[in-house]
């Protein structure tokens, strides 16, 4: 096949017609995509409210003393099993 300035090309009107209304969807979504992204660019930032802060704050915290309370607990845990691990080994050297 070979393409040069005396090849035609034979389209209906149907195909026409899609492809129109392709090209004419695709142009609308692009300005008003661009007509969202400036109206974004106008509006303020979100503000965080001092409530909204003092609860996340308190979450955090409450979070980290939680997670100090079960290490001490595990710690203690580790610590009886040490001991008794011990006593096993030293029990089983004496025989």
């Amino acid at each position: 096949m070979k393409i040069d300035e005396g090849t035609q090309v034979t389209l209906d009107l149907k195909t026409i017609v899609i492809i129109i209304s392709f090209v004419g969807t695709v142009v609308g979504m692009w300005f008003a995509l661009q007509g969202e992204i400036e109206e974004a660019k106008r509006l303020p930032e979100p503000s965080i409210s001092r409530t909204e802060y003092d609860l996340k704050d308190k979450l955090v915290r409450e979070t980290i003393m939680n997670t100090q309370q079960k290490v001490e607990e595990n710690g203690a845990k580790l610590d009886l099993i040490e001991d008794r691990l011990y006593e096993l080994s030293t029990e089983a050297k004496r025989r």
